[in-house]
């Protein structure tokens, strides 16, 4: 029922994929296991200051494993699209975004989070993720206002995200607790309409 009712609402594919000329995003499988495993380890030290607190079993298959069902079943229920943002020559897994938190009737928004291997970051593809997600959102799940919020000394997300058109709304006190604190956060938005500081990737979604 939860899964007829989203497509509708969506008018999306049940498993999308989002294809730009060097990037594809898409939701994450069983398979992923291994490439994810490499990333996630060797980028710990990288990514752990803005993340919640890993629990002992983080990189586990098991944990994996039941994180990609928990995934499908977000997804399913209309609630989030939790995306793998692969690079196209090589298939390589870069890192992942979320379009979480979706809320329909009147406020008809969402949440964005995202996380990127430390020997990918810098090259501009979370940009270009962000580039197939925006028009996803508002064209595909037909959204009217994007969320994003990122700790006040994470000058690169903050930096990503006014290069993507995002205008800063002001501060979330204490918001999330993150690596182990309970941690300020700026809130940024992007609603419909607004326009991307650079012109969108055109997007092809396939099954």
């Amino acid at each position: 029922m939860t899964r007829s009712v989203f497509r509708f609402l969506s008018r999306q594919p049940d498993t999308p994929e989002l294809y730009g000329d060097h990037h594809l995003l898409r939701l994450p499988r069983y398979s992923d296991y291994r490439p994810w495993f490499a990333v996630r380890a060797e980028s710990r030290a990288f990514l752990q200051p803005w993340e919640p607190t890993w629990r002992h079993d983080e990189l586990t298959e098991a944990s994996f494993r039941a994180r990609v069902t928990r995934n499908s079943q977000e997804f399913s229920s209309g609630l989030a699209v939790p995306m793998f943002l692969f690079r196209r020559d090589d298939m390589a897994l870069l890192g992942g975004i979320t379009i979480g938190y979706i809320r329909r009737g009147a406020a008809q928004s969402c949440m964005i989070g995202y996380w990127m291997g430390e020997r990918h970051a810098g090259q501009g593809h979370m940009f270009a993720a962000l580039r197939l997600v925006v028009p996803y959102v508002f064209s595909g799940l037909q959204l009217h206002r994007i969320e994003a919020a990122c700790i006040p000394d994470n000058w690169k997300s903050i930096r990503l995200l006014q290069k993507a058109g995002f205008e800063r709304e002001g501060l979330l006190r204490k918001y999330l607790k993150i690596n182990g604190e309970w941690r300020d956060h700026i809130l940024y938005s992007l609603l419909a309409g607004d326009e991307m500081s650079e012109s969108a990737d055109k997007v092809r979604t396939e099954r």
